[in-house]
């Protein structure tokens, strides 16, 4: 005989008390924290525990007594089931007082250093329509709210939209995203529509079959559009099929500077190893910052908040270069720029370097920073493809020569430890750490206090909506 499970508790006429990780907040209840999510601090609430362990417990609100003078109405229709924008209800200054404080948090509890004031955080030009590349995925099992369920609701189970954390085989239908020009609405539900109309058949991710797989949109601020669909041909006549909606969606969006597809046969919908197929225009898109042209491919990694990342890289030429304690670096300091990318903060600082070497472990971007290099007449750079802790060795050091600035842009993960130890051994004069996770980034200006110094700590606001952050920080060398 199973044992039934013990129903879960409601615990009513509970205060929110502060803000938690991963955009959710906290109450406190008999000395046990409560993580919930969509919930502002100060709101008196009902609560439905849905997951209880030892030491803290999760769960959902069904039911408002009080709402927070700090909450604001969301303006996105999907905003508490699509998990992009999990701080709409929060006014933008509060978001960033957010940002700010989690910085510092993170900084000093887990760093444990010396810091200097933090300068304010910058927050982003725009709040809406930000993003230059969204990606839609399309599925057979239409992912159904609650109220939708229980409405018996039974209709049309394909969608187009985001994935849905905890239900990786279902897609929420999206109607409107705010995050990105509204051209990218107009494009997607009209691929939506006309698949529907022509009956295409939508991919099913645990059967693996279905046509209709994926859709990327990107924009650029020269005005360009790159459209990306992908396929996963199944019967006889799939090719023909796609061939037709790709047309549909040329005609109809003559906007659109790079259509292009991919028959992917994977298990996932990554792109990085497929062949690409130019259907109609360029296989690229032009960003611009300043003066310098950056080309970016359907591979390609480009800061997807476009006008801020223009204020984070001159945060970061800032800080290589700027005077600290009366002391500036060389007159043309030689410049490694770690997890380089396709070269954009590279080919940024270049021109008041003697020579920026960037180093980055995917071939293709490097190949991308190498032409970006090119097409800008930039001629004292270097790129170099391979595991970071592989590349950045003693040996690479006294080949290349030793940097008098190292600029490290590392992914969520942090730094790799024998990346931070050769760092040690190089010992430049000044290091630009920017970071998309300041926790990791903390850990690892632990590591690095052995002999440097932070001299400045600059937060930078990517993502609006979303709990998520970007830090920039100065280290330079004690003497």
């Amino acid at each position: 005989m199973t044992r039934k499970k013990k129903a879960l508790p409601i615990l009513e006429n509970i205060t929110i008390t502060d803000f938690a990780a991963e955009g959710k907040c906290v109450a406190r209840v008999n000395d046990m924290v409560v993580f919930v999510p969509w919930s502002v601090p100060g709101d008196v609430v009902d609560l439905q525990v849905r997951r209880k362990k030892h030491s803290f417990m999760e769960a959902e609100i069904i039911r408002f007594h009080e709402e927070s003078p700090l909450r604001t109405k969301p303006f996105c229709q999907h905003f508490g089931t699509c998990g992009g924008c999990k701080w709409q209800q929060l006014p933008y200054e509060e978001q960033l007082k957010m940002k700010q404080q989690q910085v510092k948090d993170q900084l000093t509890r887990i760093g444990k250093i010396t810091l200097p004031d933090f300068r304010p955080i910058l927050g982003s030009v725009k709040t809406q329509e930000y993003r230059n590349k969204l990606d839609f995925g399309c599925c057979n099992k239409r992912y159904l709210t609650n109220e939708e369920i229980s409405s018996g609701l039974q209709f049309q189970r394909n969608a187009i939209g985001f994935h849905i954390t905890g239900a990786f085989d279902k897609i929420l239908p999206i109607e409107k995203c705010w995050l990105m020009d509204h051209l990218q609405n107009e494009i997607r539900n009209e691929i939506f529509d006309y698949a529907l109309n022509h009956e295409m058949s939508f991919f099913d991710l645990r059967a693996q079959t279905g046509l209709l797989r994926d859709v990327i949109v990107r924009n650029s601020n020269t005005g360009e559009w790159m459209v990306i669909i992908q396929f996963h041909y199944d019967e006889e006549g799939d090719e023909q099929r796609a061939a037709e909606l790709l047309q549909h969606v040329a005609d109809k969006f003559p906007q659109i500077t790079a259509l292009l597809y991919v028959n992917n046969q994977k298990c996932n919908d990554t792109i990085g190893d497929q062949d690409i197929i130019v259907f109609k225009g360029n296989d690229h898109i032009f960003e611009t910052m300043e003066d310098l042209r950056f080309k970016v491919g359907p591979k390609s990694f480009y800061q997807t908040n476009t006008e801020q990342a223009y204020h984070l890289y001159s945060v970061v030429r800032e800080f290589a270069f700027m005077p600290v304690n009366g002391q500036t670096p060389n007159e043309a300091p030689l410049i490694y720029d770690l997890y380089t990318g396709t070269g954009t903060i590279a080919n940024f600082v270049a021109a008041k370097a003697s020579k920026v070497i960037g180093i980055e472990y995917v071939p293709e971007a490097i190949e991308d920073a190498k032409v970006n290099s090119s097409i800008n007449g930039i001629g004292n750079t270097l790129f170099y493809a391979g595991d970071m802790k592989d590349i950045l060795t003693d040996e690479f050091i006294q080949q290349h020569g030793r940097p008098d600035v190292i600029v490290t842009d590392p992914p969520r993960a942090g730094m790799h430890p024998d990346v931070v130890n050769t760092i040690l051994n190089a010992a430049p004069q000044r290091i630009v750490y920017v970071s998309c996770n300041p926790a990791t980034q903390a850990r690892d200006l632990q590591l690095l206090d052995v002999a440097y110094t932070v001299n400045e700590v600059q937060p930078v606001d990517m993502f609006p909506h979303t709990p998520h952050v970007e830090n920039v920080v100065l280290l330079t060398r004690r003497s």
